[in-house]
């Protein structure tokens, strides 16, 4: 494949990157006006906003291995074909359970996106200096689209209806339909197994029912189901670790979980997701139900976050020259600690500018985290499974923001709720009441309950400095400890591994 081809082709492939990472947060904004048209409670709320992330988490694996045996072109076909018909159906859902359902199915659809763009970036890049700037490309769209989903969600929602925001990826995708088949090619592997129906069957249904049992120990009422739930999950979940460490051909190959740096890139890719998902859940609703800004207002505050991430994530390369992955790697971790302390001290006159700069410099630390680990888990097998393997780092970012707006939304709702004395259930809840009270009665309960709602910010700046302090031991901890072991591992590119 001609240069000039496989970097117009990164273009094509530009474009279901940033729509799956925008769909991920442009519904952040759109949130509180889609609740009250649809009429959506506290949970349906969640289940809206979480469906379509838990969804990618919970396939991508399966459509990695998928791509590698029909073709990755193939499947990034069909998803985009799908993703552009359901964003159609969302944009006019006319309640919340068919919203809900049609997040899902989009998440289905996404979940086919995210491994078939990276893996093709393999294929179309032979050179490994000109790969390794694809793939800092790649892996910044998907940051620049965290960044560009609520700003275009804000623009959107200050002049069309919240089903609006749906729509923005449809002429992106009829273009990757109409261009693709041109300018990709089309890769499949004859190793790669057969998809074994029961790793899938097995994975869905132990993410599903611990995500429902997290959610359900939110809103109170009897523990018990939710409970057993959470239980059940993890006993599958262990009969999915079990069949994968049986099988020849694995969905998911945990046997590279042996390599040390392997398995602290990977869960440093899930806890800083769930870090950054759940801070930028928090400081949406911040920057709209406490300071009292208009969603495009807001949407154009929350960029700095998705922005530094993306230059965070184009100066990992840079960085490495001078100094080891680890050491760059950890590094921007603790600075990422210091950005969430900042979010501690948000209050008063200063709480706009301690957010912005919180929120930039958390996000500017994971930079290298996401750009050198991306490459390391890649770079990791042989070039049939690469499709396999971008899923397993696509995994760790979906899940992990999933997780994020159900953990510390969690937390966040539990302190809300302490403080507010069961007065209301959520800040959106008491804007909407403070409309039906009297003047002076519907001030007093809108000072309480942004109060309520500062210190919730305030405590999910403290987890997210314990979570990334934590994460930067980790990374530190398990280096290679032994350069040349790294080296002669057979399952394992020797140029993965090996610190510079």
């Amino acid at each position: 494949m001609r240069v000039n081809r496989a970097w117009l082709g990164l273009v094509i492939l530009m474009m279901p990157t940033l729509l799956v990472a925008m769909d991920m947060t442009a519904l952040l904004l759109a949130l509180p006006r889609l609740s009250a048209d649809l009429g959506a409670t506290n949970v349906q709320q969640l289940w809206i906003s979480d469906s379509y992330g838990f969804m990618v988490a919970g396939l991508v694996i399966t459509m990695g291995t998928l791509g590698d045996r029909i073709g990755r072109r193939r499947l990034l076909m069909i998803g985009g074909a799908a993703f552009a018909v359901l964003s159609v159906v969302a944009a006019f859902a006319v309640s919340p359970l068919i919203l809900i359902v049609v997040r899902a199915l989009l998440g289905v659809a996404g979940a086919t996106l995210a491994p078939s763009t990276l893996a093709l970036i393999t294929n179309m890049f032979r050179d490994q200096r000109q790969c390794g700037q694809a793939i800092s490309i790649w892996a910044t769209c998907q940051f620049a689209g965290g960044a560009l989903g609520p700003v275009f969600a804000g623009l959107l929602l200050q002049h069309f209806w919240w089903g609006s925001v749906f729509l923005v990826a449809v002429p992106a995708m009829v273009l990757l339909l109409l261009v693709g088949p041109v300018l990709l090619p089309e890769f499949r592997s004859d190793q790669s197994g057969r998809l074994d129906l029961g790793s899938v069957g097995l994975s869905l249904v132990a993410v599903l029912l611990m995500v429902y049992g997290i959610k359900q120990l939110t809103v109170g009422g009897v523990p018990v189901v939710p409970a057993v739930a959470l239980v059940v999950g993890a006993v599958i979940g262990l009969l999915f670790v079990r069949r994968q460490l049986r099988l020849e051909t694995p969905l998911l190959d945990l046997r590279l979980l042996r390599n040390r740096p392997f398995t602290a890139v990977l869960v440093a890719l899930v806890f800083a997701g769930i870090v950054m998902a759940g801070t930028g859940l928090m400081v949406t609703q911040y920057l709209q139900g406490v300071l009292g800004f208009s969603p495009v207002a807001s949407a154009v505050l929350f960029a700095p976050m998705g922005l530094a991430s993306a230059v965070g994530t184009m100066a990992a390369p840079v960085l490495t020259r001078g100094m080891k992955q680890t050491t760059a790697i950890a590094g921007g971790l603790a600075g990422s600690s210091l950005g969430s302390l900042l979010l501690v001290g948000v209050h008063g006159a200063n709480a706009l500018p301690m957010v912005m700069l919180g929120i930039a410099v958390l996000a500017l630390g994971t930079g290298p985290l996401f750009a050198l680990g991306t490459g390391l888990v890649v770079g990791s097998v042989p070039p049939e499974r690469a499709g396999s393997a971008a899923s397993m780092s696509e995994t760790g970012n979906y899940l992990g923001g999933s997780l994020g707006f159900a953990l510390i939304g969690v937390v966040a709702a539990v302190v809300y709720g302490s403080r507010m004395d069961g007065t209301s259930d959520s800040l959106a809840d008491a804007v909407a009441a403070s409309q039906h009270l009297s003047a002076g009665q519907g001030a007093e309960l809108l000072h309480t309950a942004r109060e309520a709602f500062t210190t919730s910010l305030h405590v999910t700046g403290v987890v997210a400095t314990v979570i990334f302090a934590g994460l930067t031991v980790l990374i530190l901890a398990l280096r290679p400890a032994d350069p040349d072991h790294a080296r002669r591992s057979p399952r394992l590119r020797r140029d993965s591994l090996v610190e510079p």
